[in-house]
């Protein structure tokens, strides 16, 4: 299976490592993903909105926004975590419903870490499905880590399923789609 790259615009990473949002774009495994996904943690709204303004214009894929529905009409969808999802509905199934009343054709993807987390997201209305860490990660502070489990899992999942957390371009998966890159966009 050949995987397609599902690159992930961390803002403080690309800022600790020193580019620019061009330089980023121009990063040759950036430039071969479909998907491009905006992270940022600690600016504005009105910069995280220049920011998803400036790449939308600038990116050939499709852009989607971490976490924030409300950066979400910007850009072709949404991704949301675990945790992250509870704040906008009292259960994820409840959510994610409400999210895709609110996104209605938009992209939109769930975090998930495990068979019970992927059963679940086989019943609901999902674009994608992140799974992982497949690796143990300099950027998130992650306990469980699947490692080849992650192909077990990755098998029940009716979605399309994005494996995360410590992939690398190099790396073959089977049952995952996509391989979302990090910090692994910045090495050869």
């Amino acid at each position: 299976m050949q995987h397609k790259i599902y690159a992930l615009f961390d803002f403080d990473l690309n800022q600790k490592k020193g580019y620019s949002i061009d330089q980023f774009l121009n990063l040759p495994k950036v430039k071969q993903a479909p998907f491009l996904q905006y992270r940022d943690k600690s600016n504005s709204f009105d910069k995280k909105l220049e920011n998803i303004i400036y790449l939308k214009e600038r990116f050939n894929g499709k852009l989607i926004v971490n976490d924030e529905l409300e950066l979400a009409k910007y850009a072709d969808g949404l991704h949301v975590g675990q945790d992250d999802v509870l704040r906008y509905e009292t259960t994820i199934e409840k959510s994610i419903l409400r999210l895709r009343m609110l996104l209605k054709d938009k992209i939109l993807g769930l975090s998930t870490h495990n068979v019970a987390e992927i059963m679940i997201a086989n019943k609901l209305p999902l674009d994608y499905v992140g799974l992982g860490a497949y690796r143990k990660t300099n950027t998130k502070n992650v306990k469980d880590i699947l490692s080849n489990n992650i192909s077990t899992i990755a098998s029940v999942s009716k979605h399309d399923v994005c494996g995360i957390g410590g992939v690398k371009s190099t790396d073959k998966i089977p049952h995952v789609k996509y391989l979302v890159l990090g910090s692994n966009l910045y090495e050869n």
